[in-house]
């Protein structure tokens, strides 16, 4: 059974996770509408994809 033959101190061991970062979503703005989406989906606030409507939106009553 493999064991350490040293103790690993705690700045080490925290060290491993110290370049652990969550990145910012590349955001992009809707030609249609000017609202911030993600790049490569549809804008879910006017369903517009690549300049062609890809999902009609409810009208409200």
């Amino acid at each position: 059974m493999a064991l350490p033959k040293n103790k690993i101190s705690k700045s080490k061991t925290n060290s491993r996770f110290a370049n652990w970062k969550l990145s910012a979503p590349g955001l992009i703005e809707c030609p249609q509408c000017h609202e911030l989406i993600k790049s490569h989906t549809v804008c879910p606030k006017c369903g517009y994809y690549k300049g062609k409507e890809v999902v009609a939106q409810k009208t409200e009553k």
